[in-house]
Formats: C-alpha cells, sequence, structure tokens
C-alpha cells in the first residue's frame, strides 16, 4: 500500500515532508487537508490524528504525527542518502541539536509574526500593537543571529559541505515571515547565500512549487471569509491580546 501523506503546505512542517519525500522520489499519495477551511477538525480527520495537527503520515497501519519524527522515519525508512540525517554519531547529534532548539525559536517567531502582521488585522479588524510587534520583531532577529553564528558558522550547511534535514526545516521556517512580506534575507549576506545554496540542493522548481501557498498569503483571509473560519477563529485570535 502507498505511503499517505496529509499535508496543508500553507504550513512549514508539512512543507518539509513534501519537500524531502519529493525529492527523494519517495512515492506517497498526497491527501490535501485544507486548514483554511476547518478540515482538520472534522471527523474523519480526528480518527486519523486527534491532535488534529498536520503533517500526518500512514503507513498501512502505523499512522505518524510531527514533521521531524516522520522526516526521520522516512529517511531511514527509504535509506536515504547519509547527508540528510547521518549515521556518524555527531553529526546526527548536530542535526537533533538544531531540530530540537528550532521549535522555541525560528519556528515559533516566524510563525507569530506571520499570524500578527498578515492574519491578525484581517481576522479582528486590529493592528498588533506596535509593541508587541517590536519585541517579536527583537527576538526573530536574535534567533537568526544565533542561527548564522553557531548553527551555520562558515559551513556551507548546518553540518558541512551537504543540505541535511536541519537546513530543510530551517529554510522552510524561515520563508513564514517572508510569506507576510518580511525579507529576513535582505541584510543578511551569510543567510541568503545559505538561503541560494538550499535552494539549489533542493532544486528551484520544487522549492517554488512549495512555497507557492504561502508566498500568495494575502489571498487566505478571502478563503477564512469564504468557509466560515474568521468568525472561528476571532475569538482565540483575540484571546491572545487580553
Amino acid at each position: 500500500m502507498v505511503l499517505e501523506l496529509y499535508l496543508d503546505l500553507f504550513s512549514q512542517p508539512c512543507r518539509s515532508v513534501y519537500i524531502f519525500a519529493k525529492k527523494n522520489n519517495i512515492p506517497f499519495e498526497f491527501k490535501k487537508v485544507a486548514l483554511a477551511e476547518g478540515q482538520q477538525y472534522e471527523e474523519d480527520f480526528g480518527k486519523i490524528n486527534p491532535l488534529r495537527k498536520v503533517p500526518v503520515m500512514k503507513d498501512d497501519a502505523f499512522i505518524l504525527a510531527e514533521s521531524i519524527a516522520i522526516l526521520s522515519y522516512l529517511a531511514q525508512k527509504f535509506n536515504m542518502p547519509d547527508h540528510w540525517y547521518p549515521c556518524d554519531l555527531q553529526k546526527r547529534a548536530r542535526v537533533n541539536e538544531y531540530l530540537s532548539w528550532q521549535h522555541i525559536a525560528i519556528r515559533m517567531q516566524g510563525s507569530k509574526y506571520f499570524w500578527f502582521k498578515l492574519m491578525v488585522p484581517i481576522i479582528t479588524g486590529e493592528e498588533v500593537p506596535k509593541e508587541k510587534m517590536d519585541s517579536l520583531l527583537e527576538d526573530l532577529n536574535m534567533s537568526l543571529k544565533l542561527f548564522e553564528e553557531k548553527f551555520l558558522q562558515d559551513r556551507p550547511f548546518i553540518i558541512g559541505e551537504q543540505i541535511s534535514l536541519a537546513d530543510l526545516v530551517a529554510i522552510v521556517e524561515m520563508m513564514q515571515p517572508v510569506g507576510a512580506g518580511l525579507d529576513i534575507f535582505a541584510e543578511r549576506p551569510k543567510l541568503s547565500v545559505w538561503r541560494d545554496r538550499v535552494k539549489q540542493a533542493i532544486g528551484k522548481e520544487l522549492f517554488d512549487e512549495a512555497h507557492k501557498t504561502i508566498m500568495n498569503a494575502k489571498d487566505l483571509p478571502k478563503i477564512f471569509e469564504q468557509n466560515g473560519m474568521l468568525e472561528f477563529l476571532k475569538p482565540r485570535i483575540q484571546k491572545m491580546f487580553t
């Protein structure tokens, strides 16, 4: 039975799984879960993943959630080239170090920026207070600085000469604020060169395909409104500022 991946490319973790599977010719069936339409809350999806999150992988009867777990599983099951998730203990530890750190750094801050800058004003009709935006940008800039100085240093990629799962997860997260109009690469030449290397390693066509939805994120509020999600989201968003 073919592998099933439940995805929405609006989601950065979904993009990492999608890119990895496509780049490495892993056969899979794309199962679209439209987050903007609230499909993650439907009964059928809840039976697959009670966490109500994507991505989800279904390999026969085995169901696995969480993108990092899925990427690791795919890399090992399909015997992917070693540079993705190295067998060398210390290199793999470096990949795991970044994947463990990024959750409460670039992922959290980039996601918040996207919502605060683009989505919240449309859903609530109010701008996020300037002090909150300034504080968030300060945290994001610090995390990007740490990425360059601690994780990347002077290497082409995070663990050396070739791309790894760490680079893949890093780039999809960094593209999230870009989708909201914040060019985090503009005044960071080292980061820009790294981004170009990652894009080349993935393949420009695949990279652009995977990021098409987020780069057209301005259309998402219309979709939310058409599907009644604005009213669903409004009270939840307002709780963030009370």
